[in-house]
C-alpha cells in the first residue's frame, strides 16, 4: 500500500508540478507621459521574506544582475540610460569573493524611454533577474506598455497583445475581447465530442486480437488470486484506473510544448513534413493490420514491465497495466496514431489532447473494470476466434483511408494540386469498395480463418460499406458529399471547381472584379486584403474577413454545411464582400513586404502574415474565424469562430449587415 501511495504521489506531483513554481517576487507597473516623445515606466517589486534580488549594478562574478531590456525597440524607441533604482544593500560574498548589491523586501525601478516612431502603440519590456535565499531562482517577467491609454499589462508571452510596428490602423479590440474570442474558440472545439469519440475508439480496440482475449484472463486472475472477492474487484478496478493514468501521462509533454510556443498546434496542423510523417505512419499501421507484419514494442521493454508486475501489491498492478499497454501496441498503436494525428491537426491545444487520451484510456479500461464488478456478464462474451482478425482488417481499411487525409493536407499547403478532390474521392471509393468485397468474403488476407458462411453482423457491415461507397461516387462529378465534408479537399480545389463544364459557376470568370476569384458555391471572394477592401468601398458593402486555412477541417465544414444554406448564401453573395485570408499559405511574400513581428518572428510567407494579423488584431489564432467590419476596420459585431448552428450564424450575419446600414 505504501508503494502505491508513493506511486500516485509521484504521478500527482508530476501532473500538478507546474502549480508549485515559486514566485518570491511580485511585480506592479505603471507608465507616465513625460513629454510628447518621452515616457517613464515604473516597476515596483515586493520581495518575500528572507529573499533578496540582485541590482543592475551588482558586481560581476557574483549573483546575476537585474536587466531591463526591450523586445521591439529597433527603429521605434530607445532607453534613456539605465533604470534608476531605489535603496539597495551591499554585502561581501565570501563564496564568490565580490561585493554584491541587492534589494530586500521591495524594489522600485524607473526607466525613461524616448520615442522615435510616432506610430508605435505598444512597448514590450523584459525584466530578467535572480532572486536568492538558500537557493536561487532565475526570473523573467514580460510587460506590454500601451502608450495610447497609458496602461501596463503583464503577459506570459508577447503574442497575447501585439500590434505590428508602423501599422496605420488602430487596433480597437481590447484584451478582454481577445480573451472572449479565445474562450469562444475553446468552446467550439467541442471537448465533449472529442471525449465521446475517443471513448468509443477505446471500446472498439478491445475487440482486437491483442486485447479481447486478455479481458477474461485478467479479470479471472484478479478475482481468483485473492481470497477476498472484494479485494480482487478492487485490484481489477485499480488496474483499469492505471490504464487511464498511463494514457493521460502520454499527453503531458504536449502541455510543455504548448507552454513554450502557444501556436505549436496551429503550426503542427499545417506542417508539410509532419503531415507526410503521419501519412506514412498510418499506411504502415494499415499494412500491419492487413497481416503483412506485426508492429510491437521492444521485447526488452515488455519484459521489464512484466517483471516489475511481480512486485505484488498495487505497484505490481500498475506494472501489469503498463505491460498490457505495451504488448497490445500492435492493435492500439494505430488508434493512438489516429487520435494524435487528428487532435494535433486541429488547433484545440494540449488540453483537448489530454481529454482525448483520457477518453481512449477509459474506453479501453471499461471492460476490465465492468467485468470485474459484474463477473457473471463474462458468460455473455463471444468466444475468441477468427472474427477478431476480421475486426483488425476492417480497422486497417479505415486507417488507410484516413492516411490520405494527411497526404491531402500536405498537398493543400503546398498547393501542388496532386491530390485534388476527384483524386481523393476516387482513392476512398477504391478503399471502401475493397472493404465491401472483403466483408462479403470475396477475398481473404493472412491470418484470416476459413469463411464457411457470412455472419449477420458481417453482412450488415458489408451493406453499410457498400452504401457508403455508392454515396461517394457522385462526388467525382461535383456532388457536395456533406457527410464527409471535413475530409476531402473543397470543391474549389478540384479539376472542375464549378462542376462538369463549369455549369456551377454563377458568375463568368472574365467578369470577376480585379483580384477576385470564385470561392465555394460561386461566392465572389478576395485573397488580397487591400483589393477586397477597395472593392467593398466601391460597392458600399461591409467586409467579411474569413481567416481560414487550406487544411482547416472546420473551415470546410462551415463552407459545405453552413454557407450552403440559401439564406446565408444569399447574404454572402449579395450583401458582403468576402476576403479569405489563408493562414497556412506557404507562398513567399515579396522581400519588400517581409518583416519581423513584435514577437521577434520573421514573417516570410502570406500565411504567416495573415496569422500574425489575426493574432495582432483579434488576439486569437482560431480557424475559421469570421469578422464583419466597416471600411475603417471597426467591427460591426462580435467576431465568431466555428459556428455549425445555421440559425446562429445567420443571426450573426444579419446583425452585422444591419449595423453597417445604420
Amino acid at each position: 500500500m505504501k508503494k502505491a501511495a508513493l506511486l500516485f504521489l509521484f504521478l500527482f506531483s508530476f501532473i500538478a508540478g507546474s502549480a508549485q513554481i515559486l514566485e518570491p517576487v511580485k511585480w506592479k507597473s505603471k507608465v507616465e507621459k513625460k513629454s510628447d516623445t518621452e515616457y517613464i515606466i515604473s516597476f515596483d517589486a515586493t520581495i518575500d521574506e528572507h529573499w533578496h534580488m540582485y541590482s543592475q549594478f551588482s558586481a560581476d562574478g557574483g549573483g546575476l544582475p537585474l536587466e531591463v531590456s526591450f523586445n521591439n525597440s529597433e527603429n521605434n524607441y530607445e532607453a534613456v540610460g539605465k533604470a534608476t533604482e531605489s535603496e539597495t544593500k551591499k554585502e561581501f560574498n565570501d563564496t564568490f569573493g565580490v561585493e554584491e548589491t541587492f534589494f530586500e523586501k521591495e524594489a522600485h525601478l524607473q526607466q525613461t524611454i524616448k520615442i522615435s516612431n510616432p506610430d508605435i502603440a505598444l512597448v514590450q519590456v523584459v525584466l530578467n533577474y535572480q532572486v536568492c535565499k538558500e537557493s536561487c531562482i532565475w526570473g523573467e517577467n514580460l510587460f506590454v506598455v500601451n502608450l495610447k491609454d497609458l496602461t501596463v499589462k503583464e503577459v506570459k508571452n508577447f503574442e497575447e497583445v501585439v500590434v505590428p510596428a508602423g501599422n496605420k490602423e488602430e487596433v480597437k479590440a481590447s484584451a478582454s475581447e481577445g480573451s472572449d474570442n479565445k474562450k469562444k474558440e475553446e468552446e467550439k472545439n467541442d471537448p465533449w465530442g472529442i471525449f465521446i469519440g475517443t471513448l468509443i475508439a477505446g471500446i472498439l480496440v478491445t475487440f482486437t486480437p491483442c486485447v479481447f482475449p486478455m479481458i477474461p484472463m485478467t479479470v479471472s486472475f484478479f478475482i481468483k488470486q485473492n481470497t477476498s472477492k472484494t479485494k480482487g474487484k478492487f485490484n481489477a478496478v485499480f488496474y483499469g484506473l492505471c490504464i487511464i493514468v498511463i494514457y493521460v501521462l502520454i499527453s503531458l509533454p504536449f502541455h510543455i510544448f504548448e507552454g513554450l510556443d502557444p501556436n505549436i498546434f496551429a503550426n503542427i496542423s499545417t506542417n508539410v513534413y509532419l503531415n507526410l510523417f503521419f501519412f506514412i505512419i498510418f499506411v504502415v499501421f494499415a499494412i500491419s493490420f492487413f497481416g503483412a507484419f506485426e508492429i510491437t514494442m521492444p521485447n526488452s521493454l515488455a519484459n521489464k514491465a512484466d517483471n516489475a508486475s511481480n512486485l505484488g501489491g498495487l505497484l505490481g498492478v500498475f506494472f501489469m497495466a503498463l505491460t498490457l499497454i505495451i504488448v497490445s501496441f500492435s492493435c492500439t498503436g494505430p488508434a493512438l496514431g489516429f487520435i494524435l494525428g487528428s487532435v494535433l491537426s486541429t488547433e484545440g491545444g494540449a488540453t483537448l489532447l489530454t481529454i482525448a487520451m483520457f477518453g481512449f484510456g477509459l474506453g479501453l479500461a471499461m471492460p476490465f473494470m465492468l467485468f470485474a464488478i459484474f463477473p457473471s456478464l463474462m458468460s455473455n462474451l463471444p468466444k475468441s476466434g477468427g472474427w477478431l482478425n476480421s475486426v483488425k482488417v476492417v480497422f486497417g481499411f479505415i486507417e488507410l483511408a484516413l492516411a490520405f487525409k494527411f497526404l491531402s493536407n500536405a498537398d493543400l499547403v503546398l498547393q501542388l494540386h496532386l491530390i485534388e478532390r476527384e483524386v481523393f474521392i476516387a482513392i476512398w471509393v477504391a478503399i471502401f469498395a475493397a472493404l465491401t468485397l472483403y466483408l462479403f468474403g470475396k477475398f481473404s488476407l493472412p491470418h484470416d480463418s476459413p469463411l464457411s458462411h457470412l455472419s449477420v453482423g458481417r453482412m450488415l457491415l458489408g451493406i453499410i460499406s457498400m452504401a457508403f461507397t455508392v454515396y461517394l461516387v457522385p462526388g467525382l462529378w461535383g456532388a457536395p458529399l456533406k457527410l464527409i465534408s471535413a475530409f476531402p479537399p473543397s470543391l474549389k480545389y478540384s479539376e472542375s471547381p464549378f462542376g462538369i463544364g463549369g455549369s456551377g459557376a454563377a458568375v463568368s470568370l472574365d467578369k470577376l472584379p480585379e483580384g477576385a476569384n470564385l470561392a465555394a458555391h460561386g461566392i465572389i471572394a478576395f485573397e488580397d486584403y487591400d483589393k477586397g477592401l477597395a472593392y467593398a468601398k466601391e460597392m458600399n458593402k461591409p467586409v467579411m474577413l474569413d481567416f481560414t486555412g487550406y487544411t482547416c477541417v472546420n473551415c470546410r465544414k462551415m463552407e459545405e454545411l453552413v454557407w450552403s444554406d440559401p439564406a446565408i448564401l444569399s447574404i454572402l453573395k449579395n450583401d458582403v464582400v468576402l476576403i479569405s485570408l489563408y493562414c497556412d499559405d506557404e507562398k513567399d511574400l515579396p522581400e519588400s513586404e517581409q518583416y519581423v513581428s513584435e514577437t521577434g518572428k520573421k514573417i516570410e510567407t502570406y500565411g504567416e502574415k495573415w496569422s500574425d494579423f489575426e493574432i495582432s488584431k483579434y488576439k486569437t489564432n482560431a480557424r475559421p474565424f469570421y469578422v464583419l467590419m466597416n471600411h475603417e476596420g471597426s467591427n460591426l459585431n462580435e467576431p465568431v469562430a466555428y459556428t455549425p448552428d445555421i440559425q446562429e450564424y445567420l443571426n450573426w450575419l444579419q446583425e452585422g449587415t444591419a449595423n453597417f446600414k445604420k
